[in-house]
């Protein structure tokens, strides 16, 4: 029951193109081409070319590929934004917005080619981002899945929230947790693999896995190959244990 396993992307798309490589390495290494590849959320915001990592996902999967993307909180209020320029995510501070420079929408919409979309009226900036973001990656985006279980381990973008059965998690939650989850000691029956909470490097906490390496803030981006609750991390030179 292998699993790949990728942390917060946040529109870098050459950093992806990257991590595919290392993945498709070792899938020559193991003789592996069935293994899922996961996606752990937060394609867009940020990062330079938001367009471009929706793109070459939604494609994959159209082509077949064997990927599952989730949905992170940054993706959600992306496609709020799009339904409905005073969407509020209800997992987002009241005084910030998602164009606010601290939440990245406006790189995200400047590589679809909306300018300056953080410094102009929402209005404005709404109705040229309805123009001009593809119908096909709103449908994909808001389409995305929230949780995903391969083997021994789960996939969510945040974490969940301990002590509740994984069919009654929330959206909210599987998107925006941090405490109780990241302080929470306890064994959840599976691997718990997210990301969504940027620390310095892929950790393993014994009952959770911490994908997001801060490629939103000039860190890397991590990739990992799960095999029951054993993990490596994918590097230049193939596999390294995950303690």
């Amino acid at each position: 029951m292998r699993s790949y396993a990728i942390g917060d992307i946040h529109g870098h798309l050459s950093l992806l193109q990257e991590i595919h490589d290392r993945i498709a390495a070792d899938r020559r290494r193991t003789g592996d081409d069935e293994a899922p590849v996961v996606h752990i959320g937060d394609l867009v915001d940020r990062g330079p070319d938001s367009r471009g990592v929706v793109e070459y996902l939604r494609q994959g999967i159209e082509q077949g590929e064997n990927w599952v993307v989730l949905k992170g909180n940054h993706d959600r209020m992306f496609a709020g934004f799009l339904r409905d320029p005073a969407h509020q995510d209800p997992g987002l501070r009241g005084d910030l917005s998602w164009l606010h420079p601290r939440l990245g929408g406006g790189p995200t919409l400047e590589s679809y080619g909306v300018a300056h979309a953080a410094d102009r009226p929402v209005a404005v900036v709404h109705r040229e981002a309805t123009a001009l973001v593809p119908a096909e990656h709103l449908a994909f985006i808001e389409a995305l899945p929230t949780l995903y279980r391969h083997g021994e381990a789960i996939f969510a973008h945040a974490g969940i929230r301990p002590g509740v059965p994984l069919a009654d998690q929330t959206e909210d939650d599987l998107v925006w947790i941090r405490e109780p989850f990241l302080s929470d000691p306890r064994d959840h029956g599976v691997l718990v693999v997210h990301g969504h909470t940027a620390i310095d490097a892929v950790t393993h906490y014994g009952n959770r896995l911490n994908l997001d390496s801060g490629a939103a803030y000039g860190g890397p981006l991590s990739a990992v190959v799960i095999e029951g609750r054993s993990v490596w991390q994918l590097g230049p030179e193939g596999r390294r244990p995950i303690a």
